[in-house]
Order: structure tokens, then C-alpha cells, then sequence
């Protein structure tokens, strides 16, 4: 197992950490040096690894204990001091002030550079996946 590959275990429990309300695993990973940036699900686009971190944090305090997700690495590599994974993100969260659970399926490609010596978070693009392909990969 590479280096990268281990990174992406604790990847995998800072997302189920962001969608119980919880961005310190997040911001741990997250790149402190430019460039960095950040294409949100709603559209639009954030840039500036202080600009980033400070909506990543912001962001996870909309979601309430109770949330679970999954991250479908469909492909992933590590070469030198840059990484990447794409795949989907499947969540079943709570938002606060909402009683009921709700489903989110996003498309996602994250990319990541060595700083420090450690795997860092440097874009990070996330998009709704359309109903139908979502209903028909569960079917």
C-alpha cells in the first residue's frame, strides 16, 4: 500500500467527520500554501489556501450529528509530490435546523501536493450527480 493510499483511509474518515458538523480532520489535510481552490456543489468557485480552509470550516457547521458517507474511488494515483482521486461522493445527511435526512450524490476530483512532507488538500471540484445516473448505478 503506498504512502497515498493510507492517506486516502484518513481522507475517508475526515469526510464522515465534515458531514457531522466536524472540520478539524479537514482542516488538518487541507493545503496552507497557494494555490489552492475550491469549485463547491452550488457552483461558483473559492481560491487562496486561507480563502479555502476558511469555507471548508464555515460549510461543515451546516450539517448536524447523524451524517454518514462513502467516497467511490474510482481511480486514483500518486506521483512524486502530486496526487489525485475522482469518483463519487454518496451521503446521507442532516442539516441543522432540518428534521429530516437528506441524500446528496456528488461527482468529485480532488487534487493533492506533498507540503511538509504531508498530503495536502489543493482542489477539491464537486458537483451534483444527475438523479437518473444515481437511481440507475443503486438499481
Amino acid at each position: 500500500m503506498s504512502d497515498f493510499d493510507a492517506f486516502l483511509e484518513i481522507r475517508r474518515q475526515a469526510a464522515q467527520a465534515y458531514v457531522n458538523g466536524k472540520a478539524g480532520p479537514l482542516d488538518q489535510m487541507v493545503a496552507t500554501a497557494c494555490p489552492a481552490t475550491f469549485f463547491p456543489p452550488g457552483g461558483g468557485r473559492e481560491e487562496g489556501a486561507y480563502r479555502v480552509a476558511d469555507v471548508y470550516a464555515h460549510d461543515a457547521g451546516a450539517f448536524a450529528e447523524g451524517g454518514e458517507t462513502t467516497l467511490e474511488i474510482l481511480h486514483s494515483d500518486a506521483d512524486g509530490d502530486l496526487a489525485y482521486w475522482t469518483g463519487l461522493q454518496h451521503a446521507k445527511v442532516r442539516l441543522v435546523g432540518h428534521d429530516e435526512a437528506i441524500e446528496m450524490h456528488l461527482r468529485i476530483t480532488e487534487l493533492f501536493r506533498r507540503e511538509d512532507g504531508a498530503w495536502k488538500l489543493i482542489h477539491r471540484h464537486a458537483d451534483p450527480l444527475a438523479k437518473e445516473k444515481a437511481e440507475e448505478k443503486a438499481g
